[in-house]
């Protein structure tokens, strides 16, 4: 299996996206930090970081669950110190956890602001800092960030302003450190889905049905992220990728069977030009 004894260190790994991404590595006999907060399963969003790390398990990898809120650095560095402690190093690290509010600026309520560049941008930039010194003592390290390419085109901003902060400041933070850790041969990259995608909070918090079934599964950026994990760190960096071109690079043009409903209508997602 390709990733055997690899360790990745997963925010929000507990369900969705992340963990989509923490199963496809397993199943190449990865090592997987689960670090997120769930450590009791919520009925609407589903998954605690224990369920995950049985799923894992199962798929054929190694499982470290870590209670871990990013907006506390305490728990960041614990979490990282407790990775070294199990399995010695870091191969990379996908910065996965966010947080969303479609909102207006008047409608941006200071709290959900605040926990949008909490978790989003200061928690990726923390968690990517206390991984860096790992990270340089693998043979092929890479930095993966959930995070869309980034337009100035005003129609991205005028719905909801402080979310598209919030994200655009994680895909620059993809291109500072892909200039800034060439010369360590870390890799950066940032990774986005062409269309929405099926997770509990596409269902229970943005579209419901409707949205869900005009998605695409989470495995499709599953895939994506094994094909950039494979690349050469040294000179696979410093772009913000759509899934649809990755898995066109890796040689898969058929992406029917990423569709929530076979043959469906689907919803392009927020950031990506159509």
């Amino acid at each position: 299996m390709l990733f055997t004894g690899k360790t990745f260190f997963i925010t929000g790994a507990s369900r969705g996206i992340g963990k989509a991404i923490a199963l496809k590595l397993a199943s190449e006999g990865a090592n997987i930090v689960i670090a997120a907060k769930s450590t009791e399963e919520n009925p609407k969003l589903g998954g605690t970081i224990y369920s995950a790390a049985k799923e894992i398990e199962k798929a054929g990898g190694k499982a470290l669950p870590v209670q871990c809120d990013i907006r506390s650095e305490d728990m960041i560095i614990e979490a990282v110190q407790q990775t070294i402690e199990t399995f010695g190093f870091i191969d990379g690290v996908v910065n996965n956890a966010s947080a969303i509010s479609l909102t207006t600026t008047e409608q941006t309520e200071t709290k959900r602001f605040d926990l949008m560049h909490d978790i989003n941008v200061r928690g990726t930039f923390l968690v990517t800092k206390h991984c860096i010194p790992h990270l340089r003592k693998s043979d092929n390290p890479h930095i993966l960030t959930l995070s869309p390419p980034i337009s100035l085109d005003p129609k991205w901003f005028g719905p909801h302003v402080a979310y598209t902060m919030a994200k655009y400041n994680m895909s620059m933070m993809t291109i500072g450190w892909a200039e800034e850790l060439k010369h360590s041969g870390i890799a950066a990259n940032s990774l986005w889905p062409v269309t929405t995608i099926g997770t509990a909070a596409v269902q229970n918090l943005l579209g419901g049905d409707y949205l869900t079934q005009r998605s695409r599964k989470p495995e499709i950026l599953a895939d994506a992220a094994f094909h950039i994990f494979k690349q050469d760190a040294k000179t696979y960096t410093g772009n913000l990728f759509l899934d649809e071109d990755v898995l066109r690079e890796a040689g898969i043009t058929d992406l029917s069977m990423y569709s929530v409903k076979p043959g469906g209508e689907l919803q392009t997602d927020l950031f990506v030009e159509v």
